[in-house]
């Protein structure tokens, strides 16, 4: 592709108009909640998802029974070739819940000439320089923010306009060849990838599979954490305070003393890069019952499976210590580290990423991604699932923003990958 056809295209203004649509839709998912999903709002984006790829030309498309909808988009070669792979991509649909409100309301700055950026005139809500440098990478961008009151949602809707788009341009450009294809939007990514938990992946037969779930432009992430999560409950003793000596067991203080165990040294606020943790989220405690939430986090295999076992270890001594108490604890497997899904025979999809960045002009940039994507679990089903930059900075916050420049690069780095599919074969 050309830069002259890059041109043509109005790439950046088609992602504009998309996004400002998506974002419209309130997807904020609800953690705690047992059904997927655990908003309805996601079922309103699901619905015109489905619309839109059935007006792009995409065949066999489905909303299945949690919200997962799949689409497929049948090869169009122009010679017959041999072994071209069969691609797919995912986005999540759901918006991050951090105590801010569910409506996303985006604004588009034209051609930012650097300062601070007025999110908000009327309650004095401003990205601020000081604190984010990075707006400064992208002075003469577009740039999309939202009104400081909610996160933009460039998590993951960035991905979704990223895929649609690209579905976009194949549509109008007959002569451009491609593979098979399939896209995959999901929900609730935010809590735990439950919604890549209920794809039905014989509807999704690929031979690999990318995800668009990280920030700044270059970034790929083919290494996350192996997750966990802990579930400590106990079952105290009550009694009157006038006859609970050796008697009344408080069941908040048996949990600080588990609490207690932990290496402050190992929690999220002393570790960075590749080192892991465990982290007390959330606890919840009356006279008689308290339940804490602890989240296990390690990139390398063999220290999340030690965490583990110190709090099993940490269990015992606790039960030792209080004996009237009911103490247990319940441990489960989150997602896994994509990089232990990596072999010689299937890392040809990571390498046609660097290619792509490459061929761009895009400096790749390698991390280990505290974190998960939908990929991490993905690629435990024997689907390999890199992730690369979606462009868009400081996910999360309401100092969340899109450099249009950088999204647009990442959609072309989208039909470059789907170009090195069939390049040569």
């Amino acid at each position: 592709m050309t830069e002259e056809m890059i041109k043509e295209l109005n790439l950046q203004e088609r992602l504009i108009e998309r996004f400002f649509r998506y974002a419209a839709i309130e997807t904020q998912s609800k953690e705690g909640v047992e059904e997927v999903p655990s908003t309805p709002g996601q079922w309103d984006l699901a619905k015109l998802l489905a619309e839109d790829l059935k007006e792009l030309g995409l065949e066999d498309i489905s909303i299945s029974d949690h919200c997962v909808v799949i689409g497929h988009l049948p090869a169009r070669l122009q010679k017959e070739r041999k072994n071209v792979p069969t691609i797919g991509w995912i986005a999540h649909m759901d918006t991050v819940d951090v105590a801010l409100s569910p409506e996303v309301h985006p604004q588009l700055i034209r051609n930012y000439q650097g300062g601070d950026v007025c999110q908000n005139a009327e309650k004095n809500i401003y990205i601020s320089v000081e604190e984010h440098p990075e707006l400064l990478e992208h002075i003469g961008e577009d740039l999309i923010v939202s009104d400081g009151t909610s996160v933009l949602g460039a998590d993951n809707k960035a991905a979704i306009v990223n895929i649609i788009c690209a579905l976009e341009v194949l549509q109008n450009h007959p002569e451009i060849e491609h593979g098979e294809i399939y896209v995959a939007f999901v929900p609730d990514e935010e809590v735990g990838l439950c919604g890549a938990r209920k794809m039905d992946l014989s509807k999704f037969p690929v031979d690999y599979a990318y995800t668009i779930d990280c920030c700044t432009l270059g970034e790929v992430v083919y290494e996350t954490f192996n997750a966990g999560a802990a579930t400590l409950r106990v079952k105290g003793v009550t009694a009157h305070p006038m006859s609970s000596k050796n008697n009344l067991v408080n069941p908040l203080l048996v949990a600080v003393d588990f609490i207690n165990l932990l290496n402050r040294g190992q929690a999220p606020e002393f570790t960075e890069g590749r080192e892991g943790y465990i982290w007390p989220t959330d606890i919840n405690s009356d006279v008689l019952n308290c339940v804490v939430q602890l989240n296990i986090r390690d990139h390398d295999k063999a220290g999340y499976e030690a965490k583990k076992a110190y709090l099993e270890e940490g269990l015992k001594l606790i039960r030792m210590k209080h004996p009237k108490a009911e103490i247990e604890l319940d441990l489960r497997d989150v997602y896994g580290n994509i990089a232990d899904a990596v072999t010689d025979e299937n890392r040809q999809c990571i390498d046609d990423l660097y290619t792509a960045l490459e061929e761009l002009g895009i400096p790749a940039k390698t991390i280990p991604m505290r974190g998960g994507t939908d990929g991490s679990y993905i690629s435990t089903q024997g689907i390999l699932t890199p992730n690369y930059f979606t462009g868009a900075h400081n996910f999360h916050s309401r100092c969340e923003f899109m450099p249009m420049g950088a999204v647009e690069k990442s959609c072309l780095v989208t039909l470059k990958l789907m170009e090195l599919a069939v390049r040569n074969k």
